[in-house]
């Protein structure tokens, strides 16, 4: 089966499952929906018909979905229904719920403001349902309309889509300020109940229906009633609502609470009619998978919600060939428990050996919100091992939700990125690789640093909003994912071999740069099993320091070979390797420090010797008919980025002018960022050796701007190439205008920026193409002009061709003639990964007895083996670096048959031929 053929399959398979609207479609009313909870099991995730904002500010609790959340300064805590919603087609639609403080108070003894209620009309049919279930906390365009019960028992309306102004790049943090949410005045209304007649309970109803006077507007009708004598306690009602109020997604939402209490209010009994049911828009109790292949070992984790002690414990994975449809039968392959703080539930399946696509399902009976026990499944593709002429990778990295400018749609957040979902897909790729910071510890809403429990909840929310927008990916297709700063909640982080920071220094930057980890290796460790553990085993598997977990390791998937890196883990903080250059969050402030001369201190670690070690023999390893070896890991082994000067810290770049596509600023200097793998020197210079013994190229993200480029070590250009892939999405939009003196080589008609450069710390680099951040012209420009996207790299088995593309996400590929960052594709061979000047050149040795063999270059005086290579094809002419004697092994690793060639002597020019035959 052909790729395209191939996702065509997996596309029939999982459209149920695929959350996407873009359009108004003819839909019909549903039957009605109705959630008691009086049985429901105590647990913080509300089930699969829900988004809860934020994960910790909910729970089933006492047979009530209670929010636990009443701060001022986080307001609006919201629960989305997932499976209906409103639309043109509904009429006349209802809903009602009971409502009331949680801490067992009256509603007249709450904080002045405290509401509780109906959240409606957020969103619409052009608003993806994922991006619609993200709205709380504060009022903004496409927010909808609140129809709620305030302290004072009182109905009211509020205008939840009024327009923000202004907002910071981070989270929509602090209170609502006066005025900030506009209360509507009803059209009639009705108090019957004062405060002296004291409430703790209130059952409201909603209706709404075309307004008698306009069928283009609406008539929403909120009553309020006593929960137990059914006597009517006011009501509001609205003649004349625009569309915008009403059309769109369903929640409830309680605002502020008790005055003693830390608690907002619960609900029970939520029902309604007449509106849209969308039982595709589940998300859970399987919130999605991520999985290998690799030398004949599966490994997948499932991520499950924050269950509770009630729950089942146990997942099972099972497995049929495709195309067998409903006959099939499905064998069960693993069972596993979930595990409390990652929730995750782990799959292996060693000696797989599938030759055709197999259907998977992971199964899970879970207890719905009402206490029943249910069956459910997610079902996937794991895809036969490719055997193609071309192997795709896509990359990823940086995945950002909001950047200032609030608004409860696709201009103000940038969530669930279904472009690049649909732009990939369309890539067919065989292979995955998120690079780090899939999440940002404070991206839409604040971080939570402790407790523990705590922040692990607030992690998960942000790390289920990821698994929400990839899970389809992920589901079908291979994939290598690791963690960087901001998915263990640091800005920047110094691994130093997992030792805890100074813990005096609580949770800022002067607590980073003592080094180590500032969260509980509990939290580092659940991080790791989220993203990391269906990888296969590390290689070296002993716990960093305080028992933290490691993962780097190699993946070898059809016959490219792939090393894992962990290159933060171990990393040194510059500020305790380098006192000399007063480091601040990787900046030198030092103004008579010379990071280029000075910053390459002994001592200093980068990889660490662990990695150093794996990697070196990992390059020379080409078992498993591995014919690629690509390096995979958080960062680049450089600096590609430059600052106006005379800034000493990227803290400016947030707010640097975007320019027109064809200016060229004068005064930017190149910059010594030490969160780049450009630092230390001396541990970048080891790993680019190792790395060029296999021809590997390089695959990384991180830095906020696309960048392809050859890496330089005693020499421009003796090692590989590397692609640097751009954000997702991007707050922080970093640049490259070197001063255009300082660049050599330059070829004709190439950018100014392109050509032989130093990087801040003085390593050489041969620049290709940078997308830099410019004014594109495309709306929402707050995305747009910062450059995001993805990378595609496609190496083919038989030239050993590798063509590097770099894609705007407003690109659409499917259409005619589509456009890169401005540079891409660059084509390059396999063997432009060892760049090294050839001193001379050994015979050509064919193999008359092997297809495709290994060759080992040794050199005989240092007794170095230079590097191997699977050749493509049954001979190879060596070509060596000095005169000195060589021995050349070639045979087949997997096989262990080698022939051993000794003394071969190089010529500057050599026409012998050498025919072997490998016993």
């Amino acid at each position: 089966m052909n790729r395209f053929s191939h996702f065509i399959a997996i596309t029939a398979l999982v459209c149920s499952s695929v959350p996407v609207e873009t359009a108004a479609a003819p839909v019909n009313p549903s039957d009605d929906f109705h959630f008691s909870w009086t049985d429901s099991p105590e647990r913080v995730w509300v089930g699969p018909e829900f988004w809860a904002n934020r994960l910790q500010d909910w729970q089933l609790h006492n047979g009530r979905l209670e929010c636990v959340e009443s701060r001022r300064n986080l307001p609006l805590r919201t629960t989305h229904l997932l499976t209906h919603s409103v639309s043109f087609s509904s009429l006349k639609w209802s809903v009602e719920v009971t409502t009331g403080p949680v801490d067992n108070g009256n509603l007249n003894d709450l904080q002045e403001g405290s509401f509780a209620g109906f959240l409606i009309g957020a969103g619409n049919d052009g608003v993806d349902y994922r991006l619609t279930a993200m709205t709380h906390h504060k009022p903004a365009t496409d927010g909808g309309l609140l129809a709620v019960v305030n302290h004072l028992g009182e109905v009211q309306f509020w205008n939840n889509g009024a327009p923000l102004s202004g907002g910071n790049l981070w989270s929509i943090a602090g209170g609502l300020s006066n005025g900030m949410l506009p209360r509507i005045q009803a059209d009639a209304s009705l108090v019957a109940h004062t405060p002296k007649d004291p409430l703790k309970a209130v059952r409201l109803k909603l209706t709404v229906e075309p307004s008698p006077a306009d069928q283009e507007l609406y008539q929403v009708h909120l009553e309020a009633f006593h929960p137990e004598t059914d006597r009517l306690l006011g009501y509001a009602t609205l003649n004349h609502a625009p569309v915008e109020w009403v059309d769109g997604g369903l929640g409830l939402v309680s605002h502020l609470g008790s005055k003693s209490g830390k608690s907002g209010f619960w609900f029970q009994d939520w029902s309604g009619s007449g509106l849209v049911e969308r039982p595709e828009r589940v998300f859970g109790p399987v919130l999605g998978t991520q999985f290998t292949q690799s030398a004949g070992t599966l490994k997948m984790t499932v991520q499950m919600p924050p269950l509770g002690e009630q729950d089942p414990k146990t997942v099972s994975f099972q497995a049929r060939p495709q195309g067998n449809g409903s006959s099939g039968e499905w064998t069960t392959l693993d069972q596993a428990d979930w595990a409390p703080e990652s929730f995750t539930a782990h799959f292996r399946v060693d000696h797989w050996e599938a030759d055709s696509d197999q259907d998977y399902r992971v199964t899970y009976p879970y207890l719905s919100s009402e206490g029943d026990l249910l069956d459910s499944e997610y079902v996937g593709v794991i895809p036969v091992e490719p055997d193609d002429e071309s192997f795709v990778l896509a990359g990823f990295t940086g995945h950002k939700i909001y950047t200032g400018g609030l608004q409860w749609n696709s201009n103000g957040l940038w969530f669930p990125h279904q472009d690049i979902i649909n732009a990939v897909q369309y890539h067919q790729p065989d292979f995955l690789f998120f690079s780090g910071d899939q999440v940002y510890e404070g991206d839409l809403t604040p971080v939570e640093y402790q407790p523990t429990e705590t922040a692990l909840l607030d992690y998960h929310y942000k790390w289920f909003r990821w698994m929400w927008a990839f899970r389809d990916l992920t589901r079908n297709i291979p994939c290598a994912t690791v963690p960087d700063d901001h998915d263990v909640y640091h800005g920047n982080i110094w691994g130093a071999g997992g030792k805890a920071t100074d813990a005096d220094k609580g949770f800022g930057a002067p607590a980073q740069d003592s080094g180590g980890y500032k969260m509980s290796p509990a939290f580092v460790n659940a991080v790791h099993a989220t993203q990391t553990s269906h990888l296969p085993d590390p290689v070296d598997p002993a716990s960093a320091e305080q028992g933290i977990s490691v993962y780097f390791t190699r993946v070898e998937y059809g016959g490219v070979s792939f090393a894992v890196l962990a290159d933060r883990m171990f990393k040194s903080s510059p500020t305790v390797a380098v006192p000399q250059g007063q480091y601040v969050n990787g900046w030198a402030k030092n103004p008579d420090y010379d990071p280029k001369t000075m910053g390459d201190t002994p001592g200093a670690v980068l990889l660490g010797s662990r990695q150093e070690a794996f990697l070196e023999n990992w390059a020379l390893d080409w078992s498993h008919g591995a014919w690629m070896k690509t390096v995979l890991s958080q960062t680049i082994f450089a600096n590609v980025a430059t600052l106006p000067s005379p800034a000493n810290t990227d803290a400016v770049v947030p707010s640097l002018p975007f320019l027109p596509p064809a200016d060229y600023p004068e005064n930017d200097i190149v910059a010594a960022d030490a969160d780049s793998n450009g630092w230390p020197q001396s541990g970048r210079n080891r790993a680019v050796r190792s790395m060029r013994k296999g021809f590997a190229f390089h695959l990384a993200g991180d830095q906020h701007l696309g960048s392809t480029f050859q890496y330089g070590v005693d020499a421009w250009g003796d090692a590989g190439f590397a692609l640097c892939v751009p954000s997702v999405a991007n707050t922080w939009p970093r640049r490259w205008y070197p001063p255009v003196e300082s660049g050599n080589n330059r070829a004709p008609g190439a950018p100014v920026y392109s050509g032989e450069f130093e990087d801040g710390f003085g390593n050489r680099i041969t620049v290709h193409a940078v997308s830099n951040p410019t004014q594109s012209g495309l709306e929402p420009a707050n995305l747009h002009d910062r450059a995001p996207g993805y990378g595609i790299v496609r190496m083919n088995r038989d030239t050993r061709q590798i063509q590097i593309e770099c894609w705007p996400r407003s690109t659409d590929p499917t259409k005619p003639n589509p456009r890169q960052y401005p540079g891409w594709p660059i084509r390059i061979h396999q063997s432009h990964n060892y760049g090294r000047a050839i001193a001379g050149q050994l015979p050509t040795i064919e193999v008359i007895n092997l297809e495709n063999p290994v060759f080992q270059i040794i050199n005989e005086t240092t007794g170095e083996m230079e590097y191997a290579i699977r050749s493509s094809g049954s001979s190879y002419q060596p070509g060596v670096f000095d005169m000195a004697n060589h021995t050349v092994r070639v045979g087949e690793p997997d096989q262990d048959r080698w022939v051993e060639l000794r003394h071969l002597q190089p010529q500057v020019t050599h026409i012998g031929l050498v025919r072997v035959l490998v016993d």
